[in-house]
């Protein structure tokens, strides 16, 4: 499973996809690398197999999903990763956007609040051999103080307010985009950090995440 698509349907399906992803400015050849020998359709439901391929989001157990190809590589574009950065994620879900993450940086700290999905996604990233990647069930509205600084901050929920505990876990120069917001829809924003509480702050556009709850999840 660590390898792309053999020539055939699926391998077709992948290519129209990442043409479609440098169509959208996607440019950096060493994410859509990561993204091609990465297979989506370990992290999709049964049910949802056919569209593995498609430019659009998904949705997994726990209410969440898996978001569309391109927000995942526009995020993950946006943060200017290299081999050497330690990066935090807040929100393992399906784990897809980690097991991306982890072919770019060096290590891969993810929290998520719901265990089972992070049973799962653990079991996918054994499966594809990615053993650069530390799990945590837990907040991830807290980071995770223990390990900081980061170097790179993604989180993949909608943020209700500007994530000071997080920003205040990101090395100098470090970088963490996510989507800010309350409503259905939210806009994707990038911090970089200056100098002592300084932030250059951007707007990447508009985006649609679930919220993030802070808390773990009693599952049934």
């Amino acid at each position: 499973m660590s390898e792309k698509p053999n020539d055939g349907p699926e391998r077709t399906r992948l290519q129209r996809l990442l043409d479609t992803l440098k169509a959208q400015d996607i440019t950096d050849k060493k994410l859509l690398h990561a993204l091609e020998y990465t297979p989506r359709d370990l992290f999709v439901p049964e049910l949802f197999l056919d569209r593995s391929w498609e430019d659009s989001a998904i949705p997994i157990n726990c209410g969440q999903t898996i978001s569309q190809p391109y927000i995942v590589a526009l995020m993950t574009q946006a943060l200017k990763l290299e081999g050497r950065h330690r990066v935090l994620e807040i929100g393992t879900g399906s784990g897809y956007q980690t097991a991306v993450l982890s072919r770019l940086a060096r290590y891969v700290y993810t929290i998520e609040r719901y265990r089972s999905l992070m049973v799962e996604a653990e079991i996918r990233h054994k499966r594809l051999m990615l053993e650069n990647i530390i799990y945590r069930f837990g907040d991830g509205w807290e980071g995770w103080p223990e390990q900081a600084p980061f170097d790179r901050i993604l989180v993949t929920a909608a943020l209700p307010e500007v994530p000071t505990p997080l920003l205040a876990q990101l090395k100098p120069k470090g970088i963490m985009v996510g989507p800010l917001g309350k409503g259905s829809t939210q806009r994707l924003m990038r911090y970089v950090k200056l100098q002592g509480d300084d932030f250059l702050k951007e707007d990447l556009g508009e985006v649609r995440f679930v919220p993030l709850i802070a808390g773990v999840a009693r599952e049934n």
